[in-house]
Formats: structure tokens, C-alpha cells, sequence
């Protein structure tokens, strides 16, 4: 997909709850291709926006279709985690988002490996400085680990059945290729096409991805740190895209709102998630799978 095919999800929830109207700066921490970042900035064009994203291809696109807004624009080649690091106006945020997941433009990159839909290699990095592929946990792993990371990660069943092949096939040459693994996927679940059901080889996709970039690691402790680092007025959006996230996220809300001791950091402003039309949905189908939080700093 180009970036003339990107469409951010939830894109007028995002500007509302964001509170994007405001005069200030504004975090998108995981910029993609800039959808939602030119949609802030240009809502008001007294609004500045810092943009991270650890995709260092994905980060040169957004950089282009920013071009534009010139000085009211600061980038990072960094992973959202690390925001609390970076040298951050925190009490100038006016909102902070956070869209988790993987974008379109990675999934149609057959040479990312994302999709078990693309014939690519083993990679599913999304910061290609890292060194841990999908392919070196294929490989590497035991056989017990890797049943660990499809049933942690993928939600899947028989997932010792589906370590034990991936190890035969291993010692034999023959795992090489995103096919090669879909293919082993279809036969140890018998797969039949079937309305409604989804291929396992997205759950074992998704897991491989999830471990190897990382992605729920620190999730919640990046939500309490940002959290407390922010100004009163700030406003939190966080979009999820599987039960994982979306878990992890609702946890750290809560707990910012309803603390045991103390008083509340944070008021929820979702009582439940946040989701796409079914106008939206046929329109991106992206947008299926999102679920929007949000909070703002009291």
C-alpha cells in the first residue's frame, strides 16, 4: 500500500477526544503515515506536534507528508516507550495518542513479512535496526517456548502440535518463507476457507509479530509513566486492535482512576471502547478490530 492508500482509523473520535481544537502540543506516538498527525494539525494551526514511530521507512513518508507544516513539526526514530526519555514539553502536551498494532502500509509490504497473505521472508520487524526476527525465533526457539508464544500471543489451540512441526520442519531446510509457515499452519489445523472464521495463520502471525517487536512489553508502565510526567487537562487516546492490548490498556486506566491509595490521576472518558462504524469499517477494514480509550490527566 502506498501512502496514498492510508487511512487512519477512527479519525473524528480521535480529534475529539484528543481535544484537538486546543492551542498546543500534541504526541502522536506512533506516527505511521501521518493520518492522524496532519488531521491535528490541521484542525488548529496554532497546534505544534512531536511524532514517533520506530519504523524508520514508515517515519521518512510521514516526514514528507509533513513537510508542510515546517517548524510546528518535531520527529523521533523511536519506540513510543521511550517517550518518557526524550526531552518532552510535558506541561505544554495538550494530548497524547498511542495507535497500537501494526499499519496497513507494513501488513501490504510483502518484504516486511507481516502478512500470511504475502509470500515475503520470516522478518516482521518493524525496527529494522533490531536484530530478533520472526524467522530467528522460528528457528531458535524451543519447541516449549514457541507452543508458549502461539498460546499466549495467538490465543491459539494445539499450539505443542504446531511448536513440534515448526522444530521438524526447522531441521529439515524447509522453513524459510512466510508460505512456508502458512502452509504448515493450514495443515496441522486442517484449515478450510470458511465465512466467518479467522485463518490461524493470522493468530500465529500476530503472536510471532508480537514477540518479536515486543509490543506488550512495557505497555502499561509507559500509560503510568506518561500519566504522571503530564499536566492536569491532558488528554490520553489509545487505540487497541486485539484483546491483549485493549486488556492491558483498561487495566492502567482503571487503575490511574480508582487508585487503592492516593488520589486519581486520571478521569476515564470511554465507559466502554470506542469503536468504527460499520460505514467506516467497509470504507477501512482496518477499523474492524479498533477499539478507542480515553482518559485525561486530572
Amino acid at each position: 500500500m502506498t501512502e496514498k492508500g492510508h487511512s487512519p482509523v477512527l479519525p473524528t473520535q480521535v480529534l475529539e477526544f484528543v481535544g484537538a481544537g486546543r492551542e498546543g502540543v500534541y504526541v502522536d506516538c506512533t506516527l505511521g503515515l501521518a493520518g492522524h498527525a496532519l488531521a491535528i494539525l490541521e484542525r488548529n494551526p496554532r497546534s505544534r506536534l512531536i511524532g514517533l514511530d520506530r519504523d524508520g521507512r514508515s517515519l521518512e513518508i510521514a516526514r514528507e507528508r509533513l513537510k508542510a507544516h515546517g517548524k510546528r513539526v518535531t520527529l523521533y526514530h523511536a519506540d513510543f516507550k521511550c517517550l518518557p526519555e526524550l526531552e518532552i514539553p510535558f506541561k505544554k502536551v495538550r494530548g497524547i495518542l498511542v495507535d497500537l498494532g501494526i499499519s496497513s502500509f507494513q501488513l501490504d509490504s510483502p518484504e516486511r513479512g507481516f502478512s500470511h497473505t504475502h509470500e515475503g521472508p520470516l522478518d516482521m520487524r518493524m525496527d529494522l535496526r533490531s536484530k530478533t526476527t520472526a524467522g530467528k525465533i522460528l528457528h531458535t526457539y524451543p519447541e516449549q517456548k514457541l507452543a508458549d508464544v502461539f498460546a499466549k500471543y495467538g490465543e491459539l489451540a494445539q499450539t505443542r502440535r504446531l511448536a513440534r512441526e515448526i522444530v521438524h520442519l526447522r531441521k529439515l531446510g524447509r522453513l524459510e518463507s512466510t508460505s512456508d509457515l502458512r502452509i504448515l499452519i493450514e495443515r496441522v489445523y486442517q484449515w478450510r476457507p470458511q465465512k466467518g472464521r479467522i485463518h490461524p495463520a493470522a493468530k500465529a502471525f500476530q503472536a510471532l509479530r508480537i514477540e518479536v517487536n515486543q509490543e506488550l512489553e512495557g505497555l502499561g508502565a509507559f500509560i503510568e509513566d506518561t500519566v504522571r510526567l503530564s499536566a492536569p487537562g491532558t488528554r490520553f487516546v489509545v487505540i487497541s486492535f486485539h484483546s491483549l492490548e485493549d486488556r492491558i490498556v483498561k487495566r492502567a486506566f482503571h487503575g490511574l482512576a480508582s487508585p487503592a491509595e492516593g488520589a486519581p490521576l486520571l478521569a476515564v472518558l470511554t465507559k466502554k471502547p470506542v469503536m468504527a462504524s460499520d460505514v467506516e469499517v467497509a470504507a477501512n477494514s482496518r477499523a474492524r478490530s479498533a477499539k478507542l480509550r480515553a482518559a485525561e490527566r486530572l
